[in-house]
């Protein structure tokens, strides 16, 4: 009997951890919805887009990465790659399918396999009216646990062409002189980590059928 009286703060102990690491969202959990901006951990610069067009390649709407804090432009929404799959106030899950739509322009973050101008990697652009484009504007959010948090440095990967949302640090010239090239890259490095920053944070639904739709 000693020896189960012994092993009791022990079981209850393991049964606390468990609800403390169990799949339930933290209060700090990204939701769908969330207008946020994502700062790149290595390079230390936001993910960014404006009415400037890319030179070459497919001469869509150009994305960067920007120092500033401030700057309007680098707002995006997190909707789900449909209509109705990520209904607003619902934690966004690691391994789930989104679409970052920049707030100012209405266009998605959109990649393709055309090669980005300075690194000769893969263009990353900004495509679309209205926050719709097509099937090549869908992310896969990497990240440890069950749900994003913001916390985190997460991974961005793309489901048509497999490669991750990166910044090595190439820099342009005028027009948009300073800002970051933002590419795809194919492999998992340190080169594609980002962190949810400053921004509008949907709190967690208990019940998100009780929230509209984005």
């Amino acid at each position: 009997m000693r020896g189960g009286c012994r092993l009791f703060p022990l079981l209850l102990l393991a049964l606390l951890r468990g609800l403390c690491h169990g799949r339930e969202p933290a209060p700090g959990a990204v939701t769908c919805g969330s207008v946020l901006k994502l700062l790149n951990t290595r390079h230390n610069v936001r993910l960014h887009s404006h009415e400037v067009k890319y030179g070459s390649g497919s001469g869509q709407q150009s994305v960067t990465g920007v120092e500033a804090s401030d700057d309007a432009n680098s707002y995006w929404r997190i909707r789900g790659r449909s209509d109705g799959s990520c209904q607003r106030g619902t934690p966004v899950k690691c391994g789930q399918a989104i679409r970052l739509t920049h707030v100012n322009t209405g266009k998605n973050l959109h990649t393709h396999h055309f090669p980005s101008p300075l690194s000769n990697n893969q263009e990353v652009s900004a495509f679309g009216d209205d926050g719709e484009g097509d099937d090549l504007d869908i992310w896969i959010v990497q990240c440890s646990g069950a749900y994003w948090e913001r916390e985190d440095a997460v991974r961005f990967k793309h489901v048509g062409t497999e490669v991750f949302l990166s910044i090595t640090g190439e820099q342009y010239g005028h027009p948009i002189r300073g800002q970051r090239e933002v590419h795809g890259m194919p492999t998992a490095n340190h080169h594609n980590y980002w962190k949810a920053m400053e921004g509008v944070f949907i709190k967690p639904s208990v019940d998100p059928a009780k929230h509209d739709e984005l």
